[in-house]
């Protein structure tokens, strides 16, 4: 039941945002569709507040809650990010606001980028961690919660690998191409 409303959670989420979008540019009601986006995080409370109901129920804490956790700590860390992306985007489309840049592609540039989102991706895997260590401890039983224990180590393994990416960035930038007359 928990992996369903996972699954419920991240479809209220993306309609939560296109509803709060669509009344602040095509119905022109921007205090109106900044309530609905202010409602978006409460997708995370309820996700949160299932997790623990059935931990507390006497469930043994498994991969659906680690995936929970894990969902709550990227929602928190790049909701906010996504949020503001898809308000760019949907200003220029409806609204005839600028065009939002996209990520830099080149150089030094792109690497801040890439560390920024590094960044983000740190901060998930710390509220996860958080999160799952409350689950393990609300639990307080080592064999039930083993699996809250791999959940930490995998949100530690891809910051990681996002942090590899990051510097890749930085030791071998990317080259913006040399334009110019041919011969």
């Amino acid at each position: 039941m928990l992996v369903t409303l996972i699954i419920g959670c991240e479809i209220a989420f993306w309609v939560l945002l296109g509803a709060g979008l669509a009344v602040r540019y095509l119905l022109r009601r921007p205090r109106a569709g900044a309530v609905v986006l202010l409602c978006v995080p409460l997708v995370d409370v309820v996700l949160l507040a299932a997790a623990v109901a059935d931990l507390r129920a006497g469930g043994t804490a498994g991969s659906r809650h680690g995936l929970a956790a894990a969902y709550v700590g990227f929602s928190v860390a790049y909701g906010h990010y996504l949020v503001r992306w898809a308000d760019g985007h949907v200003a220029h489309r409806f609204a005839g606001g600028p065009r939002p840049p996209g990520p830099p592609k080149y150089g030094t540039a792109r690497a801040v980028h890439e560390w920024r989102m590094c960044g983000r991706t740190a901060v998930a895997a710390v509220v996860a961690a958080v999160l799952l260590e409350c689950a393990v401890r609300l639990v307080g039983d080592a064999d039930r919660t083993e699996a809250l224990r791999q959940w930490q180590l995998r949100m530690a393994w891809v910051t990681g690998l996002n942090a590899v990416v990051a510097a890749s960035y930085t030791l071998w930038p990317r080259r913006e191409p040399v334009t110019g007359p041919r011969r």
